[in-house]
């Protein structure tokens, strides 16, 4: 339950306009070595890392078990994607009474690339309000962490989790999926990092082809974690800031991709990957507060600009911080953007 609750206000902090964005130790504020053991990085609110290797997470690691939920009706239970690296994911089934199938949904869930997962209460629930009020199986997929699992560990699994949707659309593999699921209505979504893996799975889909020759209908980007080295924004007078976001990602990735590498800054990459997209329909949702939003826009203008030939939506909410939705559901602001992620999803 801490976690729930914390989650979306450490990350307002860190991500909003006015908040340092610097770790505890670069603002003044010593981390203290563990047991003699010296801190190696400083990612608070989220994890510290120590020179033994020793990886201490502050948050996003309670878990909750898979149910049939009563508020919402969904069924849930998890499957193993990947045994030999861990890769696993939680499934979500709405209960109807129509004998069609249903859109298909991969979710990836935020938090950094580096704490929360598929199992997390605040993903739990999200994921039984979504999977009810769209109609949606959903696969919500629990990809390794950094830095024990250095980006592209989280890209590489998620892919692994597509293939596995595609793979277990055939009678006799996984019932849920091969029963339920109409993959010519397949979409990807995810917020935060989750929302930078959708967007790389959608290039590599493009890039590469799928399956079968399944395609990928529509691509749902949940204030994704966009940034660069070049200021934007109010950024642009905080160059601390910007220093600050070039080492975390370092830390994500292990120092294999610099902060302008078109995973974590999709403005690098040249027309032609953007125009090779492999979605007809993409939606990017904003929330005013989040200090990610310059880059979120430009993504959004960037896509429109390309020659791609799909549908560009964009959905901006005022007045809160980054994926300030998951822990307030219930609001007017929140429900409104499910209203628009459900839309966008069961549109012909």
């Amino acid at each position: 339950m801490a976690s729930r609750i914390l989650l979306p206000i450490l990350l307002f902090l860190l991500c909003s306009r006015g908040g340092s964005g610097a770790p505890a130790a670069r603002r003044g504020m010593r981390v203290p070595p563990l047991g003699g053991d010296p801190v190696k990085f400083d990612f608070s609110p989220f994890l510290i890392e120590y020179k033994s290797g020793r990886v201490k997470r502050l948050m996003g690691t309670d878990v909750v078990a898979a149910s049939a939920d009563v508020l919402t009706g969904v069924s849930s239970r998890d499957v193993a994607i990947d045994p030999a690296n861990d890769v696993r994911a939680r499934l979500y089934l709405p209960s109807f009474r129509a004998t069609a199938k249903v859109p298909v949904l991969l979710y990836f869930h935020g938090g950094a690339f580096v704490v929360e997962s598929a199992f997390t209460p605040i993903y739990h629930a999200y994921l039984n309000t979504l999977a009810a009020k769209a109609g949606v199986l959903a696969v919500s997929v629990n990809y390794r962490l950094a830095p024990e699992h250095p980006l592209p560990a989280a890209y590489d699994d998620s892919w692994a989790a597509l293939k596995w949707v595609l793979a277990n659309a055939a009678p006799g593999t996984d019932q849920w999926v091969s029963q339920y699921g109409d993959l010519s209505r397949l979409f990807l979504a995810g917020d935060s990092a989750g929302g930078n893996i959708a967007h790389n799975l959608a290039l590599r889909a493009g890039e590469e082809g799928l399956d079968g020759g399944a395609r990928i209908k529509g691509v749902a980007l949940l204030d994704p974690y966009f940034q660069g080295r070049s200021p934007m924004g109010a950024d642009a007078m905080d160059p601390a800031y910007l220093q600050s976001a070039a080492r975390t990602w370092s830390f994500i990735c292990a120092g294999k991709y610099p902060i302008d590498h078109p995973y974590a800054n999709p403005l690098a990459l040249p027309a032609s990957s953007w125009q090779r997209l492999g979605c007809s329909r993409v939606l990017v949702t904003v929330s005013e507060q989040d200090r990610l939003s310059p880059w979120q826009r430009a993504y959004y203008a960037t896509l429109r600009s390309s020659g791609w030939p799909g549908q560009a939506e964009f959905y901006e909410t005022p007045g809160e911080g980054h994926v300030y939705f998951l822990t307030k559901l219930s609001t007017p602001q929140a429900q409104a953007e499910m209203a628009t992620l459900v839309a966008f999803i069961n549109r012909n």
